[in-house]
């Protein structure tokens, strides 16, 4: 009897596994018009996102190109190591931060309000002349918004400083002065973007049920109390995601917006990981020195994602998984 019944609990793993696969041969058959649908962008992910994470692997050797991927000579942690003994570590680190923190303090509430402030526009021309020109900075290249800020805020030729010159003002150094170029980071990220990030915020609003408007009306609500007590909740769970995934690239400041503004002036507080990055890897042939500082900053991106998600979760949100 007792033979048996281990042969029963031995075999029934088995039947399991089987039955599984029978109902994922299953879903493959019925669905597979989605499944061949969906073929060309998991391809993409395939050969272009995960095939090439193997070539972290140089992040852990002395790779040099003459010699190759394979026959590199294996060193462990070492680059982990010199690059946190770096002094430029710190400086880095305060820096990616900082401006990070700006953004999600300055940058990140805004495209929320814009969108609450586009819904009560009851006009349609108006609110979509509006969308098409706070839309349209977002696709101007960073080297164009780098020439327009040279352009107005230029301490020779600049247009602010001219007109704070011609009201009998002293011109203001905005380029080369370390105490304002943070902010100036975030304002031209705000004019570019801020517009743009209205669209997925706008989705979520007319996904409202137009009847919990009316409820709010019934009961006495004016515009501001139904933005606060109906549009504001409804879009609560997209906003936690948004905000999850912005925590996730805290350490990622943007290479070609803040070396087209970086300076020998300000290079103590401009220089992050991206631009470091860029010098060690690009100009210094540090590959595999490099390389450990991208792995560094997609390890501590991924554990702000984990340590958001699970927050968002304790506070009764749904996270992004």
């Amino acid at each position: 009897m007792d033979l048996q019944v281990q042969q029963n609990r031995t075999a029934a793993p088995h039947t399991n596994q089987r039955s599984r696969l029978k109902t994922i041969g299953r879903g493959l058959i019925r669905d597979r018009a989605l499944y061949l649908i969906a073929s060309p962008m998991l391809l993409y992910f395939l050969i272009f996102k995960y095939v090439p994470m193997w070539g972290v692997l140089i992040a852990f050797k002395n790779y040099t190109p003459f010699v190759g991927f394979m026959k590199s000579e294996w060193v462990g942690l070492e680059h982990f190591y010199r690059f946190f003994s770096n002094e430029a570590f710190i400086l880095l680190l305060r820096n990616t931060l900082a401006i990070n923190f700006l953004n999600l303090a300055l940058f990140f509430p805004l495209p929320i309000l814009l969108s609450l402030m586009l819904n009560e526009v009851r006009r349609e021309w108006i609110k979509r002349t509006i969308q098409s020109i706070i839309y349209l900075p977002h696709f101007l290249s960073w080297v164009v918004i780098a020439g327009i800020t040279y352009l107005l805020l230029s301490t020779s030729d600049g247009i602010i400083n001219k007109l704070l010159a011609a009201a009998g003002f002293a011109k203001f150094d905005f380029l080369t002065n370390e105490s304002v170029f943070w902010l100036l980071l975030t304002f031209q990220s705000i004019w570019k973007e801020a517009g743009w990030g209205t669209v997925i915020f706008l989705a979520a609003i007319t996904s409202v049920d137009p009847q919990q408007y009316e409820a709010a009306r019934i009961d006495g609500a004016g515009r501001l109390r139904q933005m606060w007590h109906v549009t504001l909740p409804a879009i609560r769970n997209v906003i936690i995601i948004l905000l999850i995934l912005r925590v996730g690239h805290m350490m990622d400041v943007g290479f070609e917006q803040v070396y087209l503004m970086m300076n020998g002036a300000v290079s103590n507080v401009a220089d992050v990981f991206d631009t470091y990055v860029y010098r060690s890897g690009i100009q210094q042939a540090q590959f595999s020195y490099s390389t450990a500082v991208g792995l560094f900053k997609s390890i501590v991106g991924v554990i702000l994602v984990v340590i958001t998600n699970r927050l968002a979760k304790k506070f009764g949100e749904d996270g992004v998984y």
